[in-house]
């Protein structure tokens, strides 16, 4: 029994394939992510020989700096843009790679953010991807343990900055691609990187699927419908996941009882979603669980969190918060003299402290010494708000109040010798309050950075 051979490649059949996945690209103006590679000259010229499309149509490329003939390859896909009357823009890269990290992840991240910053409102940007690309990420996704989402593969068609990111050669092979190519007469560029079995997919493309394929023959289009079974399935999950945070959404955050009414597996989904849905990146499925079960259950007043480059999910007065981890403020110890000068510059980046006079300050300028003492928390600190009150403890009233954590942090305390005077400019100690009318009263400012 033979095989079925695959549709024609035509630059109809490819509209067809486009507005299949993306009705919008009707009308929408159309951007080629243009390498210069055969995979994507091929789309570039199929797309730019269909006269619906043509007027649409312009081509970005990426130079990522990393090969000495790059600039070459610029000149190139400028040649061959203009011979197919396809507007050309390109942007080159400068890539700082750190201690350890991958080049192959930092180009890739480096070149989709140039792309999505090149995206004009409502732009659909088209990549080349085709079938095999499916295959190889499947397989990758798989040998990194991936759950559903990454299973899922490379999905036809998602949001991209301001406009749309589609892939509508998914379903054709690579061999149609070069072929169609070839008999255009186009050239194409060679990447010598593309040959490098240090990097994962060129050591699964050309080491592992020839065995593959040869074995399975058809592997690449089952692995492309696993992929959309895959796919079928998260939608389902998302759907989930929205019905389970619309219940336990509290404004941005998300009520810790109503997540610990779920399941833990849906307890696991929503706070994946919601985390994808902010746009920033899941986290591996340790700190997913992590989230799931220990920051749930964590008692009162713990604030917990989780965090993950440079995000994190933080628990605080019965809600979850996802946000940017503010920078550690380093400890600092400062002397000041309010004699001499009015102002205090704090750490880099803190602000300023001022004491001023002022008819309703809540600090008898009397009772100060000369000498005062700036610094951040240590733990421990305690502060009796109001004469005759009780005395508390500092971290009690920052939570009392829902002080962020953030500004919790970076809270200047003044000191007289080893006595508390203030907190910032939200409490003062009673001991150093005014206690007669006609006292000289102060006030502590703190000037904020922007």
């Amino acid at each position: 029994m033979r095989r079925a051979r695959a549709p024609l490649l035509t630059p109809a059949r490819v509209y067809s394939q486009l507005l299949r996945i993306h009705p919008p690209s009707l009308t929408a103006p159309l951007c080629v992510a243009f390498s210069g590679g055969a995979d994507s000259t091929a789309l570039l010229a199929l797309l730019a020989a269909e006269p619906a499309l043509h007027p649409r149509l312009r081509a970005l490329h990426i130079d990522h700096g990393l090969q000495p003939q790059s600039r070459s390859w610029v000149r190139a896909c400028r040649a061959t843009c203009r011979l197919l009357r396809v507007p050309f823009t390109s942007r080159r890269l400068r890539l700082a790679r750190r201690r350890g990290e991958s080049l192959e992840a930092l180009a890739r991240a480096a070149r989709y953010g140039a792309l999505t910053a090149g995206l004009r409102a409502g732009e659909v940007l088209l990549t080349a991807h085709h079938l095999e690309d499916q295959l190889e990420t499947v397989l990758l996704q798989l040998l990194r343990g991936a759950g559903v989402p990454g299973l899922a593969a490379m999905p036809a068609v998602m949001p991209l900055g301001r406009g749309f990111l589609a892939r509508p050669l998914l379903d054709v092979p690579r061999a149609q691609l070069r072929a169609w190519v070839q008999s255009r007469g186009l050239g194409c560029i060679e990447d010598p990187s593309n040959t490098d079995d240090r990097h994962d997919r060129n050591y699964l493309r050309h080491r592992v699927l020839p065995a593959i394929v040869q074995r399975w023959p058809a592997a690449a289009r089952t692995a492309a419908r696993s992929a959309r079974h895959m796919a079928a399935a998260q939608e389902l999950l998302d759907e989930l996941a929205r019905a389970d945070l619309a219940r336990a959404a509290d404004g941005a955050a998300l009520s810790v009882t109503a997540l610990r009414a779920l399941p833990v597996a849906r307890r696991r989904n929503a706070l994946r979603f919601w985390i994808s849905a902010s746009g920033r990146l899941v986290p591996d499925a340790l700190r997913l669980e992590e989230m799931a079960v220990r920051l749930l259950a964590a008692r009162a007043g713990a604030n917990p969190s989780v965090r993950w480059g440079p995000t994190q999910v933080q628990r605080q007065m019965g809600r979850l918060t996802l946000q940017e981890v503010p920078a550690v403020t380093p400890p600092y110890e400062l002397s000041w003299d309010p004699r001499r000068t009015r102002r205090l510059t704090l750490a880099t980046g803190l602000g300023q402290l001022e004491l001023a006079r002022c008819a309703h300050g809540l600090i008898d300028a009397a009772r100060l010494p000369a000498q005062l003492t700036v610094r951040t928390r240590r733990g421990g600190e305690r502060l009796r708000p109001r004469a005759g009150g009780p005395s508390r403890t500092l971290k009690s009233l920052l939570q009392s109040e829902r002080i962020a954590l953030i500004e919790r942090q970076q809270l200047p305390l003044l000191f007289a010798g080893e006595q508390l005077v203030a907190v910032g400019d939200l409490w003062v100690d009673a001991r150093w309050q005014p206690g007669t009318p006609g006292a000289k009263r102060l006030r502590l400012i703190w000037h904020r950075p922007a």
